[in-house]
């Protein structure tokens, strides 16, 4: 009985976000009185602390650079002012406060391993970081639900995702992880039944078994569900489309009629469709890679005593963190429109003679002169 309350009181010490190799970890946190942790203590080299400083930083002026062209292009060009890109810019917005609020601070605490702001900045910060990341999942669920029936129902799209219900479910998007983050979080309700002082120079972020399993449903495994379900749909309804086109293709082989121009528009339309619905799919499935271990782990510890080794503890929410910097690239390599805007601001290009708001994004120079779609 002894030996296994030592073992948790220990292994509690361990979530105090910082990366130390095991050694070090056992000398720098010791128990007081039985009960407290001690202050911290910085022990990482000057080489370590500039390297790691080096390539969070990288990773942050990413993700805040990639989520804001994402966000001037959408805004900037009527070509991708779409209801699914409406989704997408309200995700880059999420990911860009990842990025500017979150990411830097957490990169303090991570190299340095003390917190330098406040038990209320903690607090606070903690409570952004549960936010944004819960409203990123969210925000793809609604991505999700928009292209199931952009490719399921195409005919009750446009009632489905009228404009006032894509503003409500962008606002149901940020206000449920609003609610499961900052009201507990700043009224300590997340640890209602976790008894263990914290030195106001650490940001450790503990939770009780019943906060680990209803936040973890609610910011990720339901949306997670809803998410496969959708995609798992519109996979099969892109394969039965496919086959549609193709016995279309083999009916018009016979000669070409007055409707092979509409014809050919409606195939183009689908086969844009059906690339739609994989580059968001790849998205999530990249969001479920990157976070899925976090998410898991953050039901599973508070089971197992909170004995997660800290550096398992520090990959897996930097891993979440850089996910937020990889979905720009994501649209910039999968979508045509999306590259050429980002190139087009990248370069300057749209403030020379000839480019509007309103140009053609997704024809290729040769189709443009072509006149073809």
């Amino acid at each position: 009985m002894v030996h296994n309350q030592e073992h948790t009181d220990t292994s509690i010490l361990f979530r105090c976000d910082l990366i130390m190799d095991n050694n070090s970890s056992l000398d720098w946190l010791e128990r007081t009185n039985g009960s407290e942790l001690q202050s911290c203590t910085t022990l990482r080299s000057p080489f370590s602390r500039i390297f790691l400083y080096s390539f969070f930083t990288i990773g942050i002026v990413s993700t805040v650079v990639g989520n804001f062209l994402v966000v001037l292009s959408i805004a900037y060009f009527k070509q991708l002012q779409s209801p699914t890109n409406c989704f997408v810019m309200s995700l880059a917005v999420a990911d860009c406060f990842v990025g500017l609020v979150v990411m830097p601070y957490s990169m303090i605490r991570t190299v340095e391993g003390c917190w330098y702001f406040g038990s209320l900045f903690c607090k606070l910060h903690s409570s952004l970081d549960v936010m944004l990341c819960t409203a990123s999942i969210f925000h793809l669920s609604c991505i999700a639900f928009d292209r199931f029936y952009a490719v399921c129902n195409p005919l009750i799209y446009s009632l489905k995702m009228s404009h006032s219900r894509v503003a409500l479910l962008i606002a149901v998007c940020w206000a449920v992880p609003m609610l499961i983050s900052f009201g507990p979080i700043m009224l300590d309700l997340h640890i209602a039944s976790v008894d263990f002082p914290i030195p106001e120079d650490l940001c450790v972020f503990l939770v009780s078994r019943i906060y680990a399993i209803m936040a973890s449903l609610v910011a990720f495994y339901l949306p997670m569900a809803i998410m496969l379900v959708a995609y798992w749909k519109i996979f099969k309804a892109a394969k039965r489309q496919a086959r549609q086109i193709s016995a279309m293709e083999s009916q018009m082989a016979a000669g070409v009629g007055k409707d092979s121009s509409k014809k050919k528009r409606h195939r183009n339309t689908m086969r844009r469709e059906r690339k739609a619905a994989k580059t968001l799919g790849i998205i999530m499935g990249v969001f479920l890679i990157f976070w899925m271990p976090f998410f898991t782990l953050n039901i599973v510890d508070p089971f197992i005593g909170y004995s997660t080794e800290v550096v398992v503890w520090d990959i897996f929410l930097w891993l979440g963190y850089i996910n937020s910097s990889l979905n720009p690239f994501l649209y910039g390599f999968f979508n045509r429109s999306f590259r050429r805007a980002f190139l087009m601001f990248i370069g300057c290009r749209v403030c020379l003679p000839g480019a509007s708001p309103g140009m053609e994004l997704s024809q290729t120079r040769k189709e443009a002169n072509d006149g073809t779609d």
